[in-house]
């Protein structure tokens, strides 16, 4: 068993820590319930305007290649894979821009003409339009009839625009009388006037518009695009998948928003293609007949010659016949020399296409010096018969390869001949291009309401650590303990609607100082913040003991941190325990301690200060609350601080000590002025207040060692507005503890 007490303590740091990650998550969870709702709604409204998008799909096989020269075809017996790679080829063949550029120019696609349309919404509108006739097109809304809302149509038959204007958007605009129109270049400079079906021409651009349905005032954008800059995005969107392997079953896919579009593009590409096949075909099929052609006036002179050598040694020798053992060789030996001639000839054709370090070029090599090895076998065989079986023998073999030879290029001549003049390719369409209009392949709505969801659940839980990363205010007493500053209380938040009204408002009404004052120790002294308050009534009761005097300063390091809710309602309770109480209002430049009150500032300690008045004037009872007593700020003067370091501040304080139990100053926080540094040096005792999840550490550093400076030790802190968290010290600090009775 181990003894060492830091493995335990590092356990339960780590359990800490992920215990506080999800308190984070449960403290702000409807702050991310409200970031999820967000995009959840902005997830819906995407699917349900979102542009439908069609898919078309059409299907082509790939026969087996057109003849060729004897043994050509046959790559696989070389040991080349030949099926993989005859598909890649023709999946580039059909997305090539020779295939894809006839789709292109047969539909006109460099000429895009779309109606203008409202911005985000004028597509769905214009989509959702149902109209009650052929033809009817959707009335303006809102009467923008800049916008198209529906049914709107435009073909142009031709425009040509100067090289400098392609890809330049222009504006062409519906005219009020039949049929005209104008149109404008990107800037509003009117290039043309035009008809329908008139051609119309102006500043370098020609246009003929065939057919135009669409309210007078509509505008259609149109641009003249570089037809390469069209033909590779069309490239780019057209997809081609091979279904199985080696299967020669090739599947061409192309999506749009406009499905009937979609199946038009797609099936001008496979007719293309077919075509394109055809043609190569006839063209490859041609420069093999004509390779065959050359080569047969040499082989049948070869034939010639071997049946001229065959009859004249038949002559010599009186028709000696070969032996059955030669008859075998001999028909060994023709075979190979019949594929070794043919592999000569393949490997002239291939001169003319690949280079010797193709894969294909090296076999066919390899095979050739294999069958070599073979025929140098027979040759050693028939070097042991007699001379005159050896001489038959080769005569035989020559003439009967000869023949084998040119028999066979008369019957590729016929198949060329026939392929060459052949309207069929190897290539079929299987399906035509169709697409299912009432089912569009994307938007996916639930998977982007679901992704969207999940999304903005991710980003909830992003912003909400980056925001404790950026804002890392203290959240535990014990992170003040541990910059040396003991707690004497932490406040929690108080849940009472009328506190929680005073202190988000900014402007309040003031009354001419009613009984009804906003002291919480008054209003709900059954309030956990109220206890915790009274809490540090009784721990103030004996660290001031020691005190030089009964003035008590309350300070903070910024403004909003609650210095003025603490000292109104410190007095509050201290004055329900019996004894006499001040609280002064030394914030002469913003005090807020008469709005606590619910009283009109008058006259207060700035006049004091200044010799306008006598404290005794100044000092006021607050009503309903027995033994307490408050003197407001009084006029704002010009320099506070000075007055503060006035004799006359002096004489006050030792004057009102002897008068009250307990003295409560109200200051100013003292990083923004020097004020609380001043008044810390008459006080007794000086406490800090923080606010919950808003000081940091580094600032309450920077305030203790403020005071240090001006001669000030703080006593403690008051954690102040302690927020409820799913971990940490209000989760188990305090408890609502109330009479069986109370609610």
């Amino acid at each position: 068993m181990s003894n060492d007490p830091t493995a335990g303590m590092s356990r339960d740091e780590d359990e800490i820590d992920l215990r506080q990650l999800l308190g984070v998550l449960v403290d702000h969870k409807w702050w991310i319930v409200g970031i999820i709702a967000m995009f959840f709604l902005a997830s819906v409204a995407y699917a349900v305007i979102a542009t439908p998008i069609f898919r078309a799909q059409a299907m082509v096989q790939v026969e087996s290649t057109a003849p060729t020269i004897p043994g050509l075809s046959d790559l696989s017996s070389l040991g080349v894979e030949t099926s993989s790679s005859q598909a890649t080829t023709e999946i580039a063949l059909i997305t090539s821009r020779a295939v894809v550029g006839t789709a292109v120019d047969k539909l006109k696609l460099e000429t895009q003409a779309d109606a203008k349309r409202f911005p985000v919404l004028g597509d769905f509108l214009a989509r959702r339009f149902k109209p009650a006739t052929e033809g009817a097109l959707a009335a303006p809304v809102f009467g923008l009839r800049q916008y198209g809302w529906g049914g709107e149509r435009i073909e142009i038959e031709r425009l040509t625009v100067p090289d400098a204007m392609r890809d330049a958007r222009m504006r062409l605009e519906v005219g009020t009388a039949p049929g005209s129109f104008i149109l404008q270049d990107g800037v509003g400079r009117l290039l043309l006037r035009g008809k329908v079906g008139e051609p119309a021409s102006g500043h370098g651009v020609n246009l003929l518009v065939a057919a135009l349905a669409a309210n007078p005032g509509t505008q259609f954008n149109v641009t003249q695009r570089r037809r390469l800059n069209v033909v590779t995005s069309m490239q780019g969107q057209v997809k081609v998948l091979e279904q199985g392997k080696e299967s020669g079953i090739l599947q061409l896919t192309y999506e749009n928003r406009d499905p009937a579009f979609a199946g038009a593009f797609l099936q001008d590409v496979a007719e293309a293609y077919v075509r394109q096949n055809v043609d190569r075909n006839s063209a490859e099929a041609s420069s093999q007949l004509q390779f065959v052609r050359d080569q047969l006036p040499e082989v049948r002179k070869q034939v010639e010659a071997a049946q001229a050598k065959m009859n004249a040694y038949q002559t010599k020798a009186n028709s000696v016949d070969i032996t059955l053992q030669t008859k075998g060789l001999l028909e060994q030996q023709v075979a190979v020399e019949t594929s070794i001639q043919q592999l000569h000839m393949q490997q002239a054709e291939m001169d003319r296409s690949f280079t010797k370090e193709h894969p294909a070029y090296r076999a066919l090599m390899r095979q050739i010096g294999e069958l070599e090895g073979r025929k140098a076998g027979f040759n050693k065989q028939v070097g042991e018969l007699p001379d005159t079986q050896q001489e038959l023998l080769r005569l035989t073999r020559d003439l009967q390869v000869s023949n084998e030879l040119y028999t066979a290029l008369l019957n590729q001549a016929q198949q060329l001949d026939v392929a060459r003049a052949g309207t069929v390719g190897n290539v079929r369409i299987i399906d035509a291009a169709a697409v299912d209009s009432t089912s569009p392949v994307k938007p996916r709505r639930l998977l982007i309401v679901m992704a969207g969801t999940l999304f903005g659940g991710l980003v909830a839980v992003g912003l909400v650590f980056l925001r404790r990363v950026l804002n890392p205010g203290i959240e535990e007493p014990s992170q003040l303990e541990d910059l040396g500053l003991p707690v004497y209380a932490a406040i929690p938040l108080s849940d009472v609607k009328e506190v929680q009204d005073f202190a988000n408002s900014k402007r309040r009404r003031r009354t001419g100082g009613g009984s009804r004052h906003h002291l919480l120790a008054v209003n709900a002294p059954t309030d956990l913040a109220v206890e915790a308050i009274r809490s540090l009534r009784t721990s103030l009761h004996f660290a001031m003991l020691e005190a030089k005097n009964n003035i008590l300063m309350i300070s903070g390091p910024r403004p909003g941190v609650g210095k003025t809710f603490v000292s109104a309602n410190l007095a509050a309770v201290v004055a329900q325990a019996g004894q006499r109480v001040l609280v002064i209002d030394a914030d002469m430049r913003k005090g807020a301690l008469h709005k606590v009150l619910d009283v009109v500032p008058g006259v207060g300690l700035s006049d004091v200060l200044v010799g306008k008045a006598q404290a005794i004037a100044v000092i006021r009872p607050l009503q309903n609350v027995p033994n307490m007593y408050y003197m407001t700020r009084g006029d704002i003067p010009p320099n506070p601080s000075e007055l503060l370091m006035h004799p006359r501040f002096t004489e006050l304080m030792n004057s009102l000590s002897s008068q009250y139990d307990l003295v409560i100053i109200d200051t100013p926080p003292i990083l923004a002025v020097t004020d609380a540094g001043i008044v810390g040096q008459h006080a007794g005792s000086s406490l800090l207040v923080t606010r919950f999840g808003l000081n940091q550490p580094k600032e309450v550093l920077l305030t203790k060692k403020r005071f240090q400076q001006s001669g000030v030790y703080l006593k403690g802190a008051i954690f102040n507005a302690v927020e409820k968290r799913a971990t940490g010290f209000y989760s188990y600090g305090y408890y609502e503890y109330k009479p069986s009775g109370a609610s």
